[in-house]
């Protein structure tokens, strides 16, 4: 009896040690997978580029601020700071508007009331009235493409002079377009950014068929030097970069100031209306001013991009 006495108390001690280790937790527990999945993710957080995030997180907490950025993926990704672009202008004035055709709105405006002279755009009203009294349409085209001043100032003299600006004017609704104070000056014309925008739309959505495609033809087809020699590449067409542009430019030069102005649709489908007025100091040269235009479009990308 005394030796089964002792094995039983043996194998009893033994059973309570391996019990002992069954049952205590380890101080050094192997971590589990969500411990280690949650690891990893802190761990890439941390060491990610700090870029903010195009879209609102759906786990942010509620009134935490999240990335300006509309709801609707037709609408422009990003916002331009309009009140930043006069300083892309230095000494000179500056007006803009780009008008999204597919939002039906202005996406950005600047000083879009200011009246400036309007050097060659006048020509899309010319041009309006020239294809309504029957003017060829190779006319008209090489009129807008090249710029062509004998052309619009015969034109001009052919069909009613500052009638032809008061007469569009009134029909579009044009609050800020005046004739020029001398008749026989056609680019004395007086302009608003915003009503450059209005004949765009009304050139767009509004006139015949015919008409429509004879204009923007010629826009489409601008040739980078005008009938004067002048390079008409700046604004729109230098600063666009790869999206499809079409435009009508306008300079001047020396009547108080260096006129240049970019205006146009960009984009697919001719999306974007943009309208870019300047009004610069006379010792600006003509390339000076025009890339100084071009900044101001540059600055205008992230409107003119959807995606």
């Amino acid at each position: 009896m005394g030796k089964v006495s002792g094995v039983v108390l043996l194998v009893g001690l033994c059973l309570g040690a391996i019990l002992a280790m069954l049952l205590v937790p380890s101080s050094r527990p192997e971590p589990s997978s969500v411990a280690v999945a949650a690891s990893n993710a802190e761990a890439m957080t941390i060491e990610a580029d700090p870029v903010e995030s195009s879209t609102p997180s759906s786990s942010a907490a509620p009134g935490s601020p999240v990335p300006s950025r509309s709801a609707d993926p037709g609408e422009p990704p990003e916002s331009v700071d309009a009140a930043a672009l006069p300083d892309l202008v230095p000494g000179g004035q500056v007006s803009v508007v780009v008008y999204d055709r597919t939002a039906k709105k202005s996406t950005v405006s600047l000083k879009s009331e200011r009246s400036y002279t309007s050097a060659s755009l006048v020509k899309l009203l010319i041009a309006l009235e020239a294809l309504q009294a029957g003017t060829p349409s190779a006319t008209v085209q090489r009129m807008l493409s090249v710029s062509d001043d004998d052309i619009a100032s015969r034109l001009w003299t052919a069909l009613g002079g500052p009638a032809i600006v008061t007469k569009w004017a009134t029909r579009i609704g044009l609050g800020g377009t005046r004739p020029p104070e001398d008749p026989g000056r056609w680019g004395d014309t007086r302009i608003t950014a915003a009503d450059i925008a209005k004949i765009y739309r009304y050139l767009l959505e509004q006139v015949s068929a015919g008409t429509r495609a004879t204009i923007m033809r010629a826009l489409g087809g601008a040739t980078e030097n005008g009938s004067d020699g002048i390079r008409q590449y700046f604004g729109i067409p230098d600063g666009a970069g790869d999206l499809p542009w079409s435009i009508k430019q306008g300079w001047a030069c020396c009547r108080g100031s260096r006129i240049l102005h970019s205006s146009g649709v960009v984009g697919k489908d001719d999306r974007y209306i943009v309208v870019v007025l300047t009004s610069q100091p006379t010792s600006t040269t003509y390339p000076g001013a025009g890339r100084r235009v071009t900044d101001v479009v540059k600055a205008l990308l992230p409107a003119l991009d959807p995606a």
